[in-house]
């Protein structure tokens, strides 16, 4: 399910146009528009999900194809071998500005304790 106004499921179904640095058939990875690291992209599931506050039994496919992405994105982006953090924000006061369910990836320099 995608939600009409969401602009992660805009740019899955694009509408909205985005560079995509790879996708498979669960999730789409670009890089964030505000980058907190060298590397900093968003692993997107092409299904609509709030937060991980809303995971389900039924999200497990879709979950590992996120996780999977995210290695592929690490290759892509040079950041496989030196290592690179996986974070998912769960509301507001995480930091989470768009609700959709999305994993950041971050490397490039040495992350300190958040990132």
């Amino acid at each position: 399910m995608q939600m009409q106004d969401c602009l992660f499921c805009r740019m899955g179904r694009g509408e909205i146009q985005v560079e995509k640095v790879a996708q498979n058939e669960h999730a789409f990875a670009i890089r964030d528009i505000n980058p907190r690291a060298p590397i900093h992209c968003l692993i997107i599931p092409k299904v609509h999900v709030d937060s991980a506050r809303e995971f389900e039994w039924n999200h497990t496919e879709m979950l590992a194809g996120v996780f999977m992405l995210a290695k592929d994105v690490a290759r892509v982006e040079g950041v496989w071998e030196s290592g690179y953090r996986l974070a998912f924000n769960v509301g507001d006061a995480a930091g989470m500005t768009v609700h959709h369910l999305h994993l950041h990836l971050l490397g490039g320099r040495m992350l300190g304790p958040e990132g």
